[in-house]
């Protein structure tokens, strides 16, 4: 699944148009499903009118082709409910809580944020643990713990340690599903018991991602092994080097429509630019 980008004007408004676009581009190229409103989303930098309308655009343009996870998360426990309700009444199939970030909550603390959403609305929701936005990870005992929430299905881990996602799947065995949150993972991931990845590099390599996770399906360990050395530096590149605003360059150089940067990001210089270009080209993806 893809976390995807949200096109801006030079403004700072959201650019539909530009949105259905990259939508259809997606869903065209075998994504398994759309996570708008997430990092990549720059969702911080939205307002909570903003982040209901690009649900909003990103539910009507899949059309139910493929499932909308919803990134609902935000600094208080009181939002991010009322985010997610909004969701859920606007027709995403399912929503991805992020931790809250800024102040550093204790394991406590946190069961009882995640306890209050899923009590409050009766929606799938996936846990979201990305300790380099938020400053701190989401531990594995925790995660076991809201595993038993009966609506918490699953959990994209984007901390980047394969031995953390280890521990969650021995933790929660079938409970919940547990999802690579970084591109360099997604094969590690599925050999270890996961279900699948929502990356960013899916931005720009959608069609490939997929094929990892469909190799992998059909037995085919070599090729998923493969294609997932592959990916590697588009992975750095991407979210290690140059961070959010990396796949809205990428997606521009191949002539997608990403729109500009929230402010305070700003566009990459020239010389970051030169070396994306060369790893999509690499990858036949320009």
């Amino acid at each position: 699944m893809v976390p995807h980008v949200t096109p801006f004007k030079q403004n700072g408004e959201v650019d539909e148009e530009s949105l259905r676009q990259c939508v259809t581009f997606w869903i065209e190229n075998k994504i398994g499903g759309l996570v708008p409103c997430g990092s990549n989303g720059e969702a911080p930098y939205l307002s909570i009118e903003d982040r209901n309308r690009v649900v909003k655009i990103v539910v009507d343009q899949a059309n139910g082709k493929v499932p909308v996870i919803a990134g609902t998360g935000s600094l208080s426990t009181e939002d991010t409910i009322r985010l997610t309700k909004a969701a859920k009444d606007i027709g995403a199939d399912a929503a991805l809580i992020v931790t809250p970030f800024f102040f550093r909550l204790s394991d406590r603390e946190l069961v009882e944020h995640y306890t209050a959403i899923a009590r409050s609305v009766d929606m799938p929701m996936l846990l979201y643990n990305v300790p380099k936005f938020t400053g701190f990870n989401l531990e594995p005992r925790v995660v076991a713990e809201l595993a038993r929430l009966d609506n918490v299905v699953g959990i994209k881990d984007s901390g980047g340690s394969l031995g953390q996602i280890a521990e969650i799947i021995r933790l929660v065995g079938n409970r919940i599903s547990v999802l690579a949150g970084t591109g360099d993972l997604i094969y590690p991931t599925l050999m270890l018991g996961g279900k699948g990845a929502i990356v960013a590099i899916a931005n720009a390599a959608p069609r490939q991602c997929s094929e990892v996770h469909e190799a992998f399906l059909k037995g085919d360990y070599e090729r998923a092994k493969d294609l997932q050395l592959k990916l590697l530096p588009l992975n750095d590149v991407l979210t290690k080097k140059y961070g959010v605003v990396a796949c809205k360059e990428a997606l521009s150089i191949m002539r997608k429509p990403a729109g500009f940067p929230k402010s305070p990001l700003s566009a990459l210089r020239e010389e970051a630019r030169t070396e994306i270009r060369k790893v999509l080209a690499d990858l036949d993806l320009i």
